[in-house]
């Protein structure tokens, strides 16, 4: 009788060496002095939002009716139409994103809901944000960053990142001692000093005080310091100048950055919430945006607020029909 082994061992020797060799994990590539490199092009387009929009379910199966879904999405980011265009220009808002196989219909992650869990208190803030935001026509002081030209309305590159439906691009620069992140949205950039500590001189800044350092492949960003005046950020996000947010940058492929973040607040929030979103390569650069300081379209917002308070509504009305504009 033939010895087993002998028998066995050819054969477990031929299904070695048919199976194919065990995928190397991804390593991005370096920069000249040895750090991960995330220099390039990027963008974060996709219909999926920070929040999940309600209605949609937390995870997409077989049989569902994808469409429909993505069109609740669409109507939920955009509910009206005055102006006509909403198919034409916005319906190009593209799919819902895909992480690790899955379309997710939220960025958020860490609640079932997929939203903001915010307190009372904090509702309440974001609430009257908002209502200052479309009410409060004083002066250019009290007008938002993104009509002033200062920041956009959402989060382009302050922290954490959100990914805008017209103006989703990027390009990442990087020195031995800085990253820079520019955000196509209204040219916004931002620095992450690495090694550094939350010492810098001024007090709060525009998109926060943030300091870097490298774990193995990821870049960790640490931001506090934020400016009251980019607490609400259209439509959905408070952020309060206490708040602290951890981000993690990690390119798992060549063409993909894999972003994640972490918002703690006690005062606004029951407990921190973190979510992810991906980054993919452009093939063009990003170009430069139109926005400057003292846009036009603000004299026009300050010049209205002046005739309403001129003008008692029925003047209003009855000059409407000879072409008066409030």
């Amino acid at each position: 009788m033939r010895n087993p082994v002998a028998i066995v061992w050819p054969i477990l020797l031929a299904l070695m060496l048919a199976s194919p060799a065990a995928a190397e994990p991804y390593r991005a590539p370096r920069t000249p002095w040895g750090a991960p490199n995330l220099q390039g092009a990027w963008s974060s387009f996709s219909l999926t939002r920070l929040e999940r929009a309600p209605g949609v379910p937390a995870k997409i199966r077989p049989g569902d009716d994808l469409p429909a879904i993505e069109r609740n999405i669409f109507d939920h980011i955009l509910p009206d139409d005055e102006l006509g265009n909403k198919e034409s220009e916005w319906w190009s808002m593209g799919h819902l994103a895909r992480i690790d196989g899955e379309l997710r219909t939220s960025w958020i992650t860490s609640t079932a809901d997929g939203r903001i869990p915010y307190t009372a208190e904090g509702v309440a803030r974001r609430n009257a944000a908002r209502a200052r935001a479309f009410a409060d026509f004083d002066g250019p002081e009290s007008r938002n960053a993104s009509e002033r030209c200062l920041l956009p309305g959402f989060s382009a590159a302050s922290p954490p990142m959100q990914n805008s439906p017209t103006a989703p691009g990027y390009t990442i620069v990087q020195t031995r001692d800085a990253v820079v992140i520019v955000s196509e949205a209204n040219s916004e950039v931002r620095i992450i000093r690495l090694g550094g500590r939350h010492d810098r001189p001024g007090g709060p800044a525009w998109n926060g005080d943030s300091i870097g350092r490298w774990e193995k492949d990821t870049l960790v960003v640490d931001t506090v310091g934020f400016r009251p005046e980019e607490s609400f950020r259209a439509p959905i996000l408070y952020i309060g100048p206490g708040a602290h947010v951890v981000e993690r940058f990690t390119r798992t492929a060549k063409d993909q950055i894999r972003y994640a973040f972490t918002v703690e607040d006690p005062v606004n929030y029951r407990e921190p919430w973190s979510g992810d979103m991906v980054f993919r390569t452009l093939d063009s650069p990003i170009y430069e945006s139109a926005c400057h300081e003292g846009n036009s379209s603000l004299a026009g917002i300050l010049s209205g607020a002046r005739y309403v308070e001129a003008h008692p509504p029925q003047a209003v009305t009855a000059d409407a029909g000879h072409g008066a504009r409030p």
